[in-house]
């Protein structure tokens, strides 16, 4: 396909496609002319991949460039590429030594393999000091283990569907699941705490009694 049809179909400015041939993100098509060349799906599929890592990770060039080096090395495992996009996912300041350990335990005692710089550890050692700073977990710690198990069900289900034959739509399926499906799972919580509720307490929603009173026949 010529730049023209590449832009139309991969929704990207040719400002934007010219930057990033420029920059090396996006590999140079086949010259067919001094200044034409002509792209294939491949292209497509390269700046769909930087646009998820840019307008949904926000990431930085220097991080994209990082993620797009991991997916290209074969000597990089596929959990490594994953990883490598996964760590820039999460931002913030490093364990101090306390926290580390805590989180060293809990991973211990959940028998999960993690690599000890993730960032999700820092995530969850600050998530863990503000609920204590308002007393706590109700139910302390099985309440955490009841967390954990859950979420390791979900990500068996999640990783399990991660493509394993293209390496760069293995990482687009990461990114995008990761982000764009934790407001699904913080959705689905809070939907669930109201059936929960109004199952063990007896309420009635908001709203529904009179939608149930309109349904039932007229005598």
């Amino acid at each position: 396909m010529r730049m023209a049809e590449l832009i139309e179909r991969s929704g990207t400015p040719l400002a934007t496609v010219k930057y990033y041939l420029r920059e090396g993100l996006l590999h140079p098509g086949v010259a067919t002319a001094a200044t034409r060349a002509t792209y294939d799906d491949s292209h497509i599929a390269r700046l769909r991949l930087i646009r998820v890592l840019a307008e949904v990770a926000g990431m930085r060039l220097a991080q994209i460039r990082g993620v797009l080096t991991a997916i290209e090395d074969d000597s990089v495992s596929l959990h490594d590429a994953l990883g490598c996009a996964h760590r820039c996912l999460a931002a913030g300041p490093a364990l101090d030594e306390a926290a580390r350990v805590e989180m060293t335990e809990l991973m211990h005692t959940l028998d999960w393999n993690v690599a000890p710089q993730s960032p999700a550890l820092g995530e969850l050692a600050r998530a863990l000091t503000a609920i204590r700073s308002f007393g706590g977990l109700v139910g302390g710690a099985e309440v955490l283990q009841t967390y954990a198990e859950a979420m390791h069900q979900v990500a068996e289900a999640e990783v399990g569907s991660v493509p394993t034959a293209d390496r760069a739509a293995a990482v687009t399926h990461v990114v995008v699941g990761t982000l764009l499906a934790e407001p699904v799972l913080l959705a689905l919580r809070r939907l669930a705490h109201q059936d929960i509720s109004s199952r063990r307490f007896g309420g009635q929603i908001a709203g529904t009694e009179g939608a149930r009173r309109s349904e039932r026949p007229q005598t």
